[in-house]
């Protein structure tokens, strides 16, 4: 889907080998890289990536922060806070945390970025409402911010069922 000068797709992989210039995690609102995503961008990329996002921390839950991205296929890692240490997540937050996550990208200057689905892992927030939700704040800050260098924004999901979910919610806009 095109969206301005912005290509929005779907892709079925892993998130730590995709080829754009940030991925988003779905972190917690300190930081701690001890679960799901968070802890398997830590094994792949290197320790400095959960280190540098905690010099950071805490933040308000759905605000986000950008570190380097250590060994990974990316040049940054945007954590995007998706909940408080008890591991809770709702719409609102993801809302937020989506669009936290896209403006830190724009004012980095990244040009492609990758999400996973924010709140389904640890959180566990439903795919469908997460792919609605996620969706429609990329299309509303694109469309709201025309002049953004952010490109490329790519849903990456490692699981049949997000995909399916992602890529349908992607085709009928």
């Amino acid at each position: 889907m095109q969206v301005k000068d912005t290509l929005i797709s779907v892709v079925f992989g892993d998130i730590t080998e995709t080829d754009v210039d940030a991925i988003v995690n779905p972190a917690n609102n300190e930081f701690k890289m001890g679960g799901g995503l968070a802890a398997i961008i830590k094994t792949k990329g290197g320790l400095a990536i959960e280190e540098e996002a905690r010099l950071q921390g805490p933040v308000e839950v759905g605000e986000s922060v950008i570190t380097a991205a250590g060994n990974l296929e990316a040049l940054y890692v945007i954590h995007a806070s998706t909940m408080a240490m008890d591991f809770k997540t709702d719409e609102k937050i993801i809302r937020r945390a989506t669009r936290s996550a896209l403006e830190c990208a724009d004012a980095n200057k990244i040009t492609a970025v990758a999400f996973p689905a924010l709140g389904c892992g640890v959180g566990r927030f439903c795919y469908q409402k997460a792919a609605e939700i996620m969706v429609d704040e990329t299309v509303s800050f694109i469309n709201a911010k025309p002049e953004t260098t952010i490109k490329k924004i790519i849903f990456v999901m490692r699981l049949k069922e997000a995909y399916d979910v992602f890529e349908a919610k992607v085709s009928s806009f």
